[in-house]
């Protein structure tokens, strides 16, 4: 435990402090499944963004993991590529949990999912209505999900993961009492991955109540410019009047539909 109560690593309103330092700057070389990687590529996510670089890889092997990082980091397809990793499809029953501030992110997150699931027949259900068979993922706000633990229309039972976007903003609007209420209803083998821009105290307490040997990664605004940048490069394509397309660029835009080549993925 550091000084100010902030857990190893861990500061409260500051940084934190990172303690993994492996990079996968390639999709294709997480382990994910063909069929994952099919929805990555079709979705337009040619190169992994600094977080996804260095939280899908702790993440799927089972860690629990806290990511600092700003809008605009890839936060949303990170947990989203994490949980399809990690679902069985053959298991009718509900594995993932995923925490939003507002509904209407939760609506957001469920398009993603769906999205970068599209070829593995994933299913995922925004708590906002009803539903009949239990999907695979469920996000909501924490009012919504606790509402359908508490009332047993959600089982906890299958559940192995457990993801909290935004954390700061959700402890912020006295979701509080919610999120530690869904917390002790889940497993104690319940992998947690929190997501935030800020280390308030609150997001600390989290992460020293529920989260043992956990993985550490920040990406700096730092790099965030730098990757920004770097992408204005990479999709500036000159050609000359008499120059084809790159053989791959041509292979891959004839093997998806451009309906399913939905750009870039939002935060």
């Amino acid at each position: 435990m550091s000084a100010n109560n902030g857990p190893d690593g861990m500061e409260p309103e500051g940084v934190i402090e990172s303690n993994w330092n492996e990079i996968v700057d390639s999709s294709d070389d997480m382990n994910l499944s063909e069929s994952l990687l099919r929805g990555i590529y079709a979705y337009g996510l040619e190169k992994p963004s600094a977080i996804q670089q260095r939280a899908i890889l702790p993440c799927i092997k089972g860690y629990h993991v806290i990511a600092q990082a700003q809008s605009g980091a890839g936060k949303m397809a990170t947990f989203a590529i994490l949980i399809l990793q990690q679902i069985e499809l053959d298991l009718k029953a509900t594995q993932a949990l995923l925490l939003a501030p507002t509904q209407e992110l939760a609506q957001q997150i469920q398009k993603v999912v769906m999205a970068l699931g599209d070829y593995m027949g994933a299913s995922c259900h925004a708590c906002i209505g009803g539903t009949n068979m239990p999907p695979h993922i469920i996000v909501g706000t924490p009012g919504h999900v606790f509402d359908m633990l508490n009332g047993r229309y959600l089982s906890p039972k299958y559940i192995k993961m457990f993801v909290m976007d935004e954390a700061d903003k959700m402890l912020s609007r006295g979701f509080k009492d919610q999120i530690y209420d869904i917390f002790q209803k889940l497993n104690s083998n319940t992998q947690v991955v929190l997501l935030s821009a800020a280390m308030p105290s609150d997001v600390l307490e989290v992460t020293k109540k529920f989260m043992r040997d956990l993985i550490r990664i920040l990406v700096t605004k730092e790099e965030l410019t730098l990757e920004g940048k770097n992408k204005t490069k990479q999709n500036t394509l000159t050609l000359q009047p008499t120059q084809a397309f790159p053989m791959p660029l041509f292979s891959y835009l004839r093997e998806i539909s451009f309906p399913q080549a939905k750009g870039k993925m939002g935060d």
